[in-house]
């Protein structure tokens, strides 16, 4: 591309290559907010997770930051479990009911995907 530079009130014409800027991809992005609890898998299809009850499952992938709760302990609806650190923003996993906990599957530092079991409450 030629252009025309005054510099000063001299005038300086200017060949000028332009390249295309790289478009970075922003990625996936996930809104969080409510509970996200889903229930396990049925009897008759056994998983990994282990367990007969409900559960509740990452809404995302990351690192468990912190877990707020140990195995036997009664939990009110709404009461945070897990925290979960993804792209330097923590997000708090509540509970979806009243209960006990069941059995906790992950500890801090572990990576988790998103739709992994979490905690199992009965």
């Amino acid at each position: 591309m030629q252009l025309k530079v005054t510099v000063n009130g001299q005038v300086y014409e200017v060949e000028v290559e332009v390249e295309e800027p790289a478009h970075p991809s922003v990625g996936a992005i996930f809104m969080t907010g409510g509970n996200f609890a889903a229930p396990a898998p049925a009897a008759a299809a056994p998983s990994g997770d282990g367990g007969d009850g409900s559960g509740v499952r990452a809404p995302l992938a990351g690192t468990v930051s912190r877990v707020e709760v140990e195995e036997g302990q009664e939990i009110e609806a709404g009461a945070v479990l897990v925290v979960l650190e993804a792209m330097k923003m923590e997000t708090e996993i509540t509970a979806p009911d009243a209960g006990t906990v069941g059995r906790v599957l992950v500890s801090p530092g572990d990576t988790v995907s998103g739709g992994q079991m979490l905690v199992e409450l009965s």
